[in-house]
Formats: structure tokens, C-alpha cells, sequence
């Protein structure tokens, strides 16, 4: 550390002798110190001093040391938290290590012990600081977590999400489908302090109306029809994690508003049950969407949109980023290497170049479907044309020879056409026809029930 000295810890500490007494002791061990008298007192002090470590007092006047650490963890979340406590409950030391606390010195305090906690406090803020400049590193050279791509749109991605990682913020992801927000996701949790936590992804697009509320706040046995035991929800099972809600615009209205008001108060409750549940969830959200559509069209409450939007990310159609092509084709093939239990070591260069020039409808799940399929039946060390599905490519035919628009013709009815010709050419298949129109599943119901209704023009 610098001026020879071993770190700098705050000392929040209403009492006066003991905030003096403890900052002696620090100093005569080496540390540099600064002092507080309460957690309002810590904030003001906390952007010139830059602590590596706070130890703080958990009642105090104002502002305690839980409220103090709250704060922290949204605007320093590098900074190690040591509680010093002498009436510490067990449920606020749950509640604190759920929060990020290293750990309770009790008082009076062992000077021994504390010394040791000081040490393994300081150990792991180095640690983290080594791993945040490695993760730069990779980042610089167009890797971070799951994410692929050293092209100005996924380094723009991938910088945000390197800076909103760390807090607690709740995450907004949008983009077609397939463009990789569930990695995203995944990337935000595994750089966070939740990282050892749970990580949950649910998929409000693939649950049926009827469950969806069991599926999110769980419920007690009995408490419906078929309700035979008791089923935690995603809140609880994401507890001190971090909770995915993908395609967040399919969400039924009624739910809606009972996560938003799960999410102000950080409060559950299993539907039968009369009492509720503290949780501890970082809540990210996703949606193919453009989100002020949603809300305009009333698919997504206004208030619920801004309670998730704190941080917006947008993960960028893949035919808009294809100069990182050849680092994710190399970044997928280990990955379904190790999958499938094969070796392939590469890609031909026809195919590389007849990759560059699709337009890839389905984003970056399509590329890893189609490479899998050549994984599976290559029988050669690199991945041919002959490997790839006959199919592939024929998407880009639909616009030109299978769809034929006229000047004048709706906008309703060439959705129409187009989704109808997708499906045909999708065999029927409507999992397949939804990933290649960029939409959810349960959209492309809604639109061909709309259909049925309707007589063809």
C-alpha cells in the first residue's frame, strides 16, 4: 500500500471514546484511518478517503450500519464491511452476510482476532481488484464472462456491463430474440458479489397464464387445485442470487403489479399463505420488445418499466456485429466440443464466408444451432458445407422469391404474409418460425389465432 501503510480502513462509531480507542489501535498496526460518527457521517467521507475497508458499528443514530451497508453495496461495492457489534441478533447477521458483510467483531473486541480479520479483509479486496483488471483484460481482448466480441457494439456492451455488474442495480436487457440476453444476464450475476448465489432464469413467455404467479411468489399446499405441497417461487429459490425474469412484456398485468410490489419492498408472500418473506433478490429483466412500445401499447406497466429500467442494456442483432463472426463461431465450437464429446478444430473457409454474407435472423442461437448440427455429423476434423444443413441459407430467399409486397399494402397484412410464409417455411414449426421472426412464442400464437379470425385479402 501506499506511504508504507497497510490499507485504509473507516471506522464508523457512534461512541466516541471507542472510535478514537479502535483508530489508535489501527494506526500503531500500520493502517491508515479515518473516522465517523454515524453512517450519514461515513457517505460524506467515503469519495476523498476511499477505504478499503469499513468497519462499522451496526446501531447507531441517523443512519446504522445495516442502512450504511445497503448504501454501500449499490455505490462501493469493492469496499470490504465488517459489522462491529456487541447486540448483533442472528437474524441481523443473516441479514448482513446476505448483504455482503465479511464478518461480526464483537465487543468488547479481541485485538487478536480483529487483527486477523483485517488481514483476510485486505487479502480479499486485493483478490477482487486483481480479478476486476483481469476481466478488463479479457474484455480489451473481446471476452467477458459468456460474451464474445471485440467489435465497438459488444466492447460498448460489455463496458457497461463491467461497470453495473458490482451494485445491486436492477438491469433492463433488450433486444431480438436470440441476440444473447440470457448470457448477458448471466455475465451481470457471475461478475457480481452474488456471483456464488443462485442465478435463476424464468421465461414468462413459456409459462401458462394460470401459473405463472405460483411460478414467481410460490404457493402453500392446498392453496389451489392440484396445489399437493407447498412450491417455493423463483424469489425465494433466487434468495441472496439474482433472478432473470426473460420476456417481461408477456407477464400478465395482474402479476405485474405484485412484482413491482415485491421489488419495493423486498417482502414475498406464497400464494395461500397470510405471511410474507424477506427476500434478498437482484432482479434483472429482458424483453425482445422495444420498451416504450410495450408500455404504449399496455403490455408493460409504466411503473414497473421504470422500477426495472435503472440500467438499460441493448444486446445488438448479430448481422450487425458479423466482424465478430470468426472469435464466436471459435468461441461456440469449444463449447459444443465439450458438450458432444467431439473435436473439431475449426471451420472451412466457404463456410466462414457464407456465414459473413447471411443475415442471420435468429442472431447468435441460430449460428450455435447450426453449428451444432454440423458438430453432430461432422466426420472430419473441420466443419464443411456439406456438414451444414441443407436448409440453412433458404431464409434469405423468402423476401425475394417467396414474398412478394405491392405498393399500398398494409403494414398488418404484410406482417401477416410474412409470418404465415416463415411458418410454411419453417415446416409448421412454430418454435422454429418464432426464433427466425424475432418474436416469442406465445406472440406467434396470438397472431395466428388473430389470423383464424380473419378473412385472407
Amino acid at each position: 500500500m501506499a506511504n508504507g501503510k497497510k490499507g485504509r480502513v473507516l471506522i464508523v462509531e457512534d461512541d466516541l471514546s471507542e472510535r478514537r480507542g479502535l483508530a489508535d489501535l489501527l494506526g500503531a498496526w500500520g493502517y491508515d484511518t479515518e473516522t465517523a460518527g454515524d453512517g450519514e457521517d461515513a457517505l460524506t467521507k467515503m469519495p476523498s478517503f476511499e477505504p478499503h475497508i469499513v468497519i462499522s458499528d451496526l446501531r447507531m443514530p441517523r443512519m446504522t450500519g445495516m442502512e450504511l451497508l445497503k448504501r454501500l453495496r449499490e455505490e462501493s461495492p469493492a469496499t470490504a464491511f465488517m459489522i462491529l457489534t456487541g447486540q448483533a441478533t442472528i437474524e441481523e447477521a443473516v441479514e448482513a452476510t446476505k448483504l455482503g458483510a465479511l464478518n461480526f467483531v464483537e465487543k468488547p473486541i479481541d485485538p487478536a482476532r480483529l487483527q486477523i480479520e483485517l488481514r483476510n479483509s485486505l487479502d480479499r479486496h486485493d483478490s477482487a481488484r486483481q480479478l476486476v483488471i483481469a476481466n478488463r483484460r479479457l474484455r480489451d481482448a473481446g471476452l467477458l464472462g459468456r460474451l464474445v466480441g471485440a467489435s465497438k457494439r459488444m466492447q460498448d456492451v460489455m463496458h457497461l456491463i463491467e461497470q453495473v455488474a458490482p451494485s445491486s442495480a436492477s438491469v433492463l436487457i433488450t433486444g431480438e430474440s436470440g441476440t444473447g440476453k440470457e448470457l448477458a444476464a448471466r455475465t451481470i450475476h457471475e461478475l457480481s458479489p452474488r456471483a456464488p448465489r443462485a442465478f435463476v432464469a424464468v421465461n414468462c413467455a413459456a409459462i401458462p397464464e394460470s401459473l405463472m404467479e405460483s411460478e414467481i411468489f410460490g404457493h402453500e399446499k392446498g392453496a389451489f387445485t392440484g396445489a399437493n405441497e407447498r412450491r417455493l417461487g423463483c424469489f425465494e429459490l433466487a434468495d441472496s442470487g439474482t433472478l432473470l425474469l426473460d420476456e417481461i412484456g408477456e407477464m400478465p398485468m395482474p402479476t405485474q403489479a405484485k412484482l413491482l410490489r415485491v421489488l419495493e419492498d423486498s417482502r414475498v408472500r406464497r400464494l395461500g399463505s397470510k405471511h410474507e418473506i424477506s427476500v434478498d433478490v437482484r432482479v434483472l429483466a429482458a424483453t425482445n420488445k422495444i420498451p416504450a412500445d410495450a408500455v404504449a401499447k399496455g403490455q408493460l406497466r409504466s411503473d414497473l418499466f421504470f422500477r426495472l429500467n435503472v440500467v438499460q442494456i441493448e444486446m445488438p442483432p448479430l448481422r450487425d456485429h458479423l466482424e465478430d463472426l470468426e472469435e464466436m463461431v471459435a468461441a461456440i465450437l469449444a463449447d459444443l466440443n465439450r458438450k458432444h464429446g467431439r473435436d473439431i478444430k475449426g471451420v472451412d473457409p466457404e463456410v466462414l464466408e457464407t456465414f459473413r454474407h447471411y443475415s442471420w435472423p435468429g442472431n447468435a442461437r441460430e449460428l450455435r444451432n447450426t453449428l451444432e448440427r454440423g458438430v453432430v455429423v461432422c466426420a472430419d476434423s473441420v466443419l464443411r458445407r456439406k456438414d451444414i444443413s441443407a436448409e440453412f441459407g433458404r431464409t434469405a430467399l423468402v423476401a425475394d422469391d417467396g414474398l412478394r409486397l405491392r405498393p399500398g399494402l398494409t403494414v398488418e397484412e404484410a406482417e401477416r404474409r410474412l409470418i404465415l410464409e416463415t411458418l410454411a417455411f419453417a415446416a409448421n414449426n412454430k418454435t422454429r418460425a418464432a426464433q427466425m421472426l424475432g418474436i416469442s412464442l406465445k406472440t406467434l400464437h396470438n397472431k395466428l389465432k388473430q389470423y383464424e379470425s380473419q378473412p385472407q385479402s
